[in-house]
């Protein structure tokens, strides 16, 4: 039988780019996203299924799992796709921007995974891929609220890995550098209210671009590649990092006394 993914925050980026990847290596995918009625690339067809999801919607969640087993009978793979980004002033958020932030970040891809684990659990096998970043592993200035999400699927990640191994589920995570992807673009800037924050938010988005502009970035494709690869290695590997920027900043962490990283991510 062919295989079978499911893919939230299939309508753009990394979601998209895996759902063609994965059609074209001749798998059966649900492609799930908010307003399938607007895809206008992704068709249903044979193999390729559109189901309406919303990772903040418990009931959402629920039934894009239920039509995806029910048309495909089976699901080998889920891909934590679905991603939201906040930057800025922490001090100057408000309650609804942080909710959100891990409404859609951690409490919906947990939701999804624990909506997928019954089934994969009856089928002995199954792998979850969760798409971090490597700001997952290291933090930056006014990037507190992502950073934090971000993290926190580490550590979920990293924990389940443990837990689900025994039932021949693999658990997987993605960390991507800065890819130019319509989630980037749409990252929601924090407006600042606190004139003290004025000239280090000003000095920021400089000093980031500086320090890695002579590192080739990911392409959104790349990504789509290593996620494909952590889906079908059939490796004990629990992070695939891809981008020179996600493995400069995660070598200047991990690679360093923390003293030393702390310097680094200041100059």
């Amino acid at each position: 039988m062919k295989k079978t993914v499911l893919i939230t925050g299939a309508s753009s980026g990394f979601g998209k780019a895996s759902a063609k990847l994965f059609q074209n290596q001749g798998w059966n995918v649900i492609a799930a996203m908010r307003s399938p009625e607007k895809e206008d690339e992704l068709k249903d067809s044979e193999n390729l299924h559109l189901v309406k999801l919303d990772v903040t919607d418990l009931e959402s969640i629920k039934k894009s799992v239920e039509q995806g087993l029910e048309k495909f009978g089976k699901i080998d793979v889920l891909i934590n796709s679905a991603g939201y980004g906040l930057i800025g002033v922490f001090e100057s958020s408000d309650e609804a921007q942080i909710q959100k932030q891990f409404e859609v970040n951690v409490f919906g891809l947990m939701n999804m995974t624990k909506a997928i684990l019954p089934a994969m659990r009856k089928q002995k096998k199954g792998v979850i891929i969760n798409i971090s970043s490597f700001g997952g592993v290291t933090a930056s200035p006014f990037t507190s609220l992502y950073n934090s999400s971000k993290f926190a699927v580490e550590g979920f990640s990293e924990a389940l890995y443990f837990e689900l191994s025994s039932f021949g589920i693999s658990v997987k995570i993605v960390e991507p550098g800065s890819v130019a992807t319509n989630f980037r673009n749409g990252m929601e800037m924090i407006q600042n209210t606190i004139e003290d924050y004025n000239q280090e938010l000003a000095t920021f988005i400089p000093k980031f671009t500086k320090r890695t502009e002579h590192l080739a970035n990911a392409t959104t494709e790349e990504v789509s590649d290593t996620i494909f690869e952590a889906a079908t290695d059939g490796q004990s590997k629990l992070r695939y990092s891809i981008g020179d920027d996600a493995k400069f900043y995660i070598d200047l962490k991990n690679q360093n006394s923390e003293e030393d990283f702390l310097r680094g991510m200041q100059e």
